[in-house]
């Protein structure tokens, strides 16, 4: 009898040590709904140190909101209801909640948004400092969506908020600038066809890009040069710079960002230039390939 009450014992330890280490989000949530809330703290807090994705990170700290409020410990409660907010300003729980868990929930994250959104001010300028341009725009754009939250819609227009959503704007518009490499564009050059017999002083000059350093070449003259607008509203000036190949015939041979403005502008103005079109450069009144660099000027509209 008794060996047979020490199997039992160890089976149902071996049994508890599986149950224990299959834990889940889902056990967990089975426990809760069971009223099993110790044990379901427990399973969460077991997970709440592990990898997990993001979404499921926020309702494993949601439920042990739930289960601190269960077991009646107020003040535990209040702190992972902080934690939670604070860590993932943007979360909105969609269980259902208790009303007072609710209500509880809802008057926390709007007294501690404004402060969310200025700590992830400071941690999106930390990373624009030390240039890790991705990291920071990442940041300003969490600062920006904590703003238009509407839970603090009536302090979104008053200082400070309103002077961190204007810096987080301009910084976002530089992370991302400088995070994006300018775009390049391919030259690709076509067969050739057969040479006419011109003399060798004419045939170097065809082979050579001339450029504005260039005192014996007659520049191009455009012809059809229009600078694409902006697509929304300028707030700040903005500078950018195209260079462009133009061929024997006019035509533009290939166009590249030297200064960036944005990458959405930049695809645009790209798209514009290879369709300019130009008297070709001469040299001897034969004519060559021409550089040429165009600045491009963006100023704040009215």
């Amino acid at each position: 009898m008794r060996a047979n009450t020490i199997t039992i014992v160890v089976f149902l330890l071996l049994v508890g040590a599986r149950v224990e280490a299959q834990g889940s989000l889902d056990a967990a949530r089975e426990l809760y709904a069971s009223a099993e809330y110790d044990q379901a703290l427990s399973m969460l807090d077991s997970l709440k140190g592990t990898e997990r994705p993001r979404e499921e990170q926020q309702a494993i700290e949601l439920y042990r909101v739930l289960c601190l409020v269960a077991t009646g410990k107020e003040s535990d409660a209040k702190g992972a209801m902080e934690s939670l907010i604070t860590r993932h300003p943007l979360y909105r729980p969609t269980d259902d909640l208790p009303p007072r868990v609710r209500s509880t929930y809802s008057e926390t994250r709007k007294r501690l948004l404004p402060g969310a959104a200025q700590a992830a001010y400071q941690q999106a300028k930390t990373a624009f400092d030390v240039k890790d341009f991705s990291a920071a725009e990442r940041g300003f754009s969490l600062v920006l969506a904590v703003i238009a939250d509407p839970d603090i819609a009536a302090l979104a227009n008053t200082s400070p908020l309103a002077d961190i959503r204007t810096l987080a704007n301009g910084f976002r518009e530089l992370s991302a600038k400088a995070a994006t490499p300018p775009e390049t564009v391919a030259r690709v050059i076509p067969a050739a066809p057969a040479a006419p017999e011109w003399p060798s002083s004419t045939m170097q000059r065809m082979g050579r890009l001339y450029n504005s350093n260039d005192t014996n070449v007659v520049p191009p003259v455009a012809v059809n040069q229009q600078i694409p607008p902006y697509p929304g509203p300028v707030r700040i000036p903005q500078m950018g710079t195209l260079e462009v190949i133009i061929d024997t015939t006019g035509a533009v041979e290939s166009a590249t960002i030297v200064t960036s403005i944005n990458p959405q502008y930049d695809r645009l103005a790209l798209n514009a230039a290879r369709q300019w079109q130009y008297q070709p450069a001469k040299v001897d009144g034969t004519p060559v390939k021409f550089v040429k660099r165009i600045q491009v000027s963006l100023v704040p509209s009215n």
